[in-house]
């Protein structure tokens, strides 16, 4: 592929080096990996893979911004500068929102006329995959920061998942235009009546609409999407559970289970939330991605091929053009919008030095 993605190991439930060993699966792939973490710990590594010693971690730090700003040794900031210097292409984190929010505002920064970040994940929906965001970097927006989003989210399912023109809608209490919150009501007007090249807006879907194939990108606000996240993939964990059990409850049901284990299988695969590799930090200079700190070396390597792929398919230029030929790109500076979930009001601004 030709793309170097910079990692930080630091963060993971499962420590540096299952990081590493999702690092040597992406390597085989063709892609140029170099992980910053306590190198002692990491181990030997693949070829195509190459370490940067950095052992302290500011992943569970209760002000990731403070912490950000006053420790430049940290994995983290070491992988974030490392993009922003051109040295990789992409940023994976292994974990911790708050702090690779942080470290990507400060080293990478955001885009020139972006509002805020957004974190956006493709959810592993048998048969439709669904784009969700923001789930997590903004607990508080504006109508146009969802305005922004859902041209990020058109931008990374056309770029990502291949989806030509996706259907795109805001999640709302009601499929009602004059349903939802003042914000919502707002943000939907604008979408209605802004350009819509590069995808189909298709208005409000309720909460079941998710994994019914009503839309392809559904926005929504940080808090409202994390919530939505994690209630989805506890009822996955769920389903899969109670099915296990079930097909494992009686010697009839032993046997059935070992007739459909295979179907069982890709259909526990499709609900993976290792598949997606973690969710899109949208918005800054260049590209970052979140895994959940959770994730097996299958998570992690595929957080850093799906980056891989992203710069391979432009994606940050590619949401950059569609924001820019919407004219939803913020016009001047001095935001004053909501601060990012588990950062401090003291981010910087926006880089006005140039597009991304």
């Amino acid at each position: 592929m030709g793309v170097t993605v910079a990692v930080d190991a630091n963060g993971a439930d499962l420590g540096p080096a299952e990081v590493a060993a999702g690092a040597a699966i992406a390597a085989a792939l063709g892609v140029s990996v170099r992980i910053f973490g306590p190198a002692e710990q990491i181990g030997e590594v693949a070829d195509g893979v190459v370490v940067v010693d950095a052992p302290f971690s500011i992943a569970k730090h209760a002000d990731p911004a403070r912490a950000a700003r006053s420790s430049p040794e940290a994995s983290i900031i070491q992988a974030a500068r490392c993009v922003a210097e051109g040295e990789a292409d992409a940023l994976v984190s292994a974990g911790a929102t708050g702090a690779t929010l942080a470290a990507g505002l400060f080293e990478i920064r955001r885009a020139r006329g972006i509002y805020r970040p957004a974190l956006a994940t493709p959810v592993p929906i048998p048969g439709s995959p669904v784009t969700l965001l923001d789930v997590g970097a903004n607990v508080e927006v504006r109508s146009e920061h969802l305005v922004q989003f859902a041209y990020m989210g058109a931008a990374l399912a056309t770029t990502v998942l291949g989806q030509q023109r996706p259907r795109v809608a805001l999640l709302s209490n009601g499929s009602e235009a004059s349903r939802g919150t003042a914000l919502v009501i707002e943000a939907g007007e604008a979408l209605a009546a802004g350009s819509q090249d590069s995808f189909e807006f298709v208005g409000n879907i309720e909460g079941n609409d998710i994994a019914a194939g009503a839309a392809d990108v559904i926005v929504t606000d940080g808090f409202t999407g994390n919530v939505a996240l994690k209630l989805m993939e506890g009822i996955s964990q769920a389903v899969v559970g109670g099915i296990r059990d079930a097909a494992t409850s009686t010697p009839r049901a032993k046997l059935g289970g070992a007739l459909l284990r295979p179907a069982l299988r890709e259909f526990r695969d499709s609900i993976d939330p290792e598949g997606p590799g973690g969710a899109y930090l949208l918005g800054l200079r260049q590209l970052a991605v979140v895994s959940h700190g959770r994730f097996t070396r299958y998570g992690f390597s595929q957080a850093i091929l799906l980056a891989a792929r992203a710069v391979s398919g432009d994606l940050v230029g590619q949401t950059y053009a569609a924001l820019e030929s919407s004219g939803a790109l913020r016009r001047k500076a001095g935001d004053q919008g909501a601060t990012p979930s588990g950062a401090a009001a003291n981010f910087p601004p926006d880089d006005s030095r140039g597009r991304p």
